[in-house]
């Protein structure tokens, strides 16, 4: 990310009195001589005799942990699936600019840092040590792929959003074991160009590297995620590479028109895809696998769009029976294409008040879609 804009300040004062901080725990400790902290969520239901899945969330450039934090928003969805939440501080570089080492400007050994941030968080909370994931924004998603590439012994799966590879660490990536990767990006961003340049790598390069790696399909399944809000300025499409080792997948969102943003964000800055909820889908991603590949039992999240929607009317009251607990933004549009309905559930039913006869479409953040009628 870059540098703070006028309208994250004002976000982060609007909020701050209202973050949850009674399940936020902050801790620092050395790492090759330097104080290193961290902010970690831990969601109301954990329970310390259950090992709990780790998400390790990295800030952009020129941002910080509780940024991240507040941006990404991902406490909603740990407090429904469970998960605990790192969102570590870089490092200053040369311009005094937190970062993450990953462009070679400094000798900061961030890998090793955060290999010792999963150590020391399981010495004070139960974390399943096959179920540490790495996501990141920008900077924070180079640093998902660097983990990617030399602690893939440690790290189940990543997702990088608007972040690439550098050219010369894309070509030296040598990775312990074939690893699930999601890549988000916007055709559109001004501050790492989707077709590269000089230093960093294409997306599209990104993606055959990792598809070649993995062992998958080298034509992805193209899925176009419905248009739900027609204001934002772009929309986006789901690239799948399926059939790679151990069950691995790649899956690229591709904004078409988005910019250097976070989709389904709190806030928008440059141009932000609001058609779905990237936090909410990592999760979905991240959920299916743990070091040695696809869960038992999860098989069936790899079918994606295929997933059945119920929709029945009880006298005045509309219920949606969905096919997983998830957390999911719901819009239920008329036939005119006007909203009728909007609402977010992390479950499975929902009762909604629809007394007004006529057809009508409902439409999930996560792709789900169905046409009904109110008699």
């Amino acid at each position: 990310m870059k540098s703070i804009t006028i309208a994250l300040i004002l976000f982060l004062l609007l909020t701050a009195e209202n973050a949850r901080t009674q399940n936020t725990i902050l801790g620092s400790f050395m790492h090759g001589g330097l104080q290193r902290a961290y902010r970690v969520y831990v969601p109301p239901a954990y329970n310390p005799t259950l090992s709990a899945p780790l998400i390790i969330n990295l800030h952009g450039y020129g941002s910080n942990n509780i940024e991240q934090e507040l941006y990404t928003n991902f406490k909603p969805i740990a407090d429904t699936a469970g998960f605990i939440i790192v969102h570590p501080n870089g490092t200053p570089d040369f311009s005094n600019t937190l970062h993450w080492n990953t462009f070679g400007t400094s000798t900061v050994d961030d890998v090793g840092f955060l290999s010792a941030l999963i150590d020391t968080l399981s010495t004070q909370l139960n974390i399943n040590q096959s179920r540490v994931y790495a996501t990141g924004m920008s900077n924070g998603g180079f640093m998902s792929f660097q983990l990617a590439c030399q602690l893939g012994n440690r790290i189940a799966a990543i997702a990088s959003v608007t972040g690439t590879m550098t050219v010369t660490n894309l070509g030296a990536c040598q990775p312990a074991r074939p690893l699930p990767v999601m890549q988000i990006h916007g055709t559109a961003d001004a501050t790492v160009p989707y077709l590269g340049n000089f230093f960093f790598a294409p997306v599209q390069n990104l993606l055959n590297y990792w598809v070649g790696f993995n062992g998958t399909s080298a034509t992805p399944e193209i899925y176009q995620l419905p248009d739900i809000n027609p204001n934002d300025g772009c929309t986006a499409e789901r690239h799948t590479y399926t059939g790679g080792t151990n069950g691995t997948q790649i899956i690229h969102y591709k904004v078409i028109g988005g910019g250097h943003s976070w989709p389904g964000a709190p806030i928008n800055i440059n141009v932000t895809n609001m058609d779905f909820s990237a936090s909410a889908e990592i999760w979905r991603f991240f959920r299916q696998y743990s070091i040695n590949g696809i869960i038992s039992g999860n098989d069936g999240l790899l079918a994606g769009n295929d997933r059945n929607l119920i929709i029945r009317q009880q006298e005045s009251l509309l219920e949606v029976v969905m096919p997983d607990a998830f957390y999911r933004n719901i819009r239920i549009f008329d036939i005119n294409g006007r909203l009728a309905y909007e609402t977010s559930t992390a479950g499975t039913v929902l009762s909604l008040p629809m007394e007004r006869k006529g057809a009508y479409i409902l439409i999930t953040s996560d792709g789900l879609k169905k046409k009904f009628l109110i008699r």
